[in-house]
């Protein structure tokens, strides 16, 4: 039996789904005599490490501490927050590029023309969050405006002037904008220099956060949307990685980065920003409709708007016809089935909109590139 040391911090949503896929990569390959206890991200080592004598540690380093009082243990060890503290070890985690990209897109889907990005520069992962974004938008030919939050935040008088100058730069905008904070807590943040401001949220100024802490979220006014880590999978992914190395086996990489999930929209950003209302209304009922198996002809029945306008302006505006929106929905709410349940094919076809599985498959193979059976194995492995 191996004896391993999780130092991860069970004072937040992310630590804990970590440490459920820690338990399911046991639960199913045999068990670990696990060395544990409840801690904060910046808890200082804990006093037992000193005569801990294990086979494997899974960590997410906050500290210099921390980070030497696991190098003099000499055995091997998975990092889950950063490199910075570790840069020789082994690491599993976000892929904030594609975080930054998806935030991206869920505002280009809206109809943003305008974009900014609240960023933080204090950790490498905050830095490629942003930069992602940024040359996702540039991409579209589209500028990004920015800000920074400083270094000494926790300072009352540094916070005071930089809530100011928040205010100052939200004023001077232009509208409708979406925003990308790095974190929920800035996030939070924009949303109460938007409410000093007195500019409307999501009509003026639309919010996405990253982490989706959900009592941060919740309590947020509006509520606010947010991007979620696969935390379950990387921690899963994290606990078979040790595996390999405390058996010796070679490994395939360094680092191993877990795409988040899908954005949950709430409030902060649930709007279209397109002057179109009669292209606002299409484009909305084509998003609530598309899986309970609606056509483009029951989308046009309900909206005053002729079959020729409505492809002209979709294609202007998102860059795809009335059908590719409606597939591009189904297909979505298909691979969030396929990850995060065990209903049958016949059962997802039906939930997302298609007349039948095997037509499901035919377009599933064609617009993804693999099988859903072949899609779902593929994110249930390390």
């Amino acid at each position: 039996m191996r004896n391993v040391a999780l130092l991860i911090e069970t004072s937040g949503s992310y630590g804990r789904g970590l440490l459920q896929g820690v338990q399911r990569y046991v639960d199913e390959h045999g068990s670990w005599a696990i060395s544990f206890e409840l801690r904060g991200l910046d808890s200082r080592p804990p006093g037992w490490l000193k005569r801990w004598r294990g086979d494997g540690i899974l960590t997410r380093t906050g500290s210099r501490e921390q980070a030497k009082a696991i190098a003099r243990l000499n055995v091997p060890a998975v990092e889950l927050r950063t490199n910075r503290y570790l840069p020789k070890r082994h690491f599993v985690g976000i892929d904030n590029v594609s975080l930054g990209r998806q935030v991206a897109r869920h505002f280009l889907d809206r109809g943003f023309r305008h974009f900014g990005v609240y960023r933080y520069d204090i950790e490498d992962y905050f830095i490629v969050r942003s930069d992602s974004f940024i040359n996702a938008i540039q991409d579209e030919n589209f500028r990004v405006d920015s800000i920074n939050a400083p270094d000494q935040i926790d300072d009352s008088r540094v916070w005071t002037q930089h809530q100011a100058q928040l205010v100052d730069w939200l004023k001077k905008l232009p509208k409708p904008i979406g925003l990308m904070a790095c974190n929920d807590q800035m996030g939070y943040w924009l949303l109460n220099a938007c409410r000093q401001a007195e500019i409307l949220v999501p009509e003026e100024v639309a919010i996405v956060g990253a982490d989706n802490d959900e009592t941060l979220c919740s309590l947020s006014s509006p509520p606010l949307s947010s991007i979620p880590h696969d935390a379950k999978k990387i921690g899963y992914t994290a606990a078979w990685l040790l595996d390999q190395l405390m058996e010796g086996k070679p490994t395939t990489a360094d680092s191993i980065l877990i795409p988040p999930l899908p954005i949950v929209t709430r409030r902060s950003s649930d709007v279209l920003a397109i002057e179109d209302s009669q292209l606002a209304m299409a484009i909305q009922l084509i998003r609530r409709s598309a899986c309970l198996g609606h056509s483009v002809n029951d989308v046009l029945k309900a909206v005053p708007i002729s079959r020729s306008r409505l492809e002209r302006k979709m294609r202007e505006c998102l860059g795809r016809s009335p059908h590719e929106e409606m597939m591009r929905v189904r297909l979505e709410q298909a691979t969030h089935l396929l990850r995060s349940t065990e209903l049958t094919l016949d059962q997802i076809a039906s939930r997302s909109g298609f007349s039948t599985a095997q037509y499901f498959c035919t377009v599933f193979q064609k617009m993804i590139g693999s099988t859903p059976i072949t899609y779902r194995k593929s994110r249930l492995r390390t």
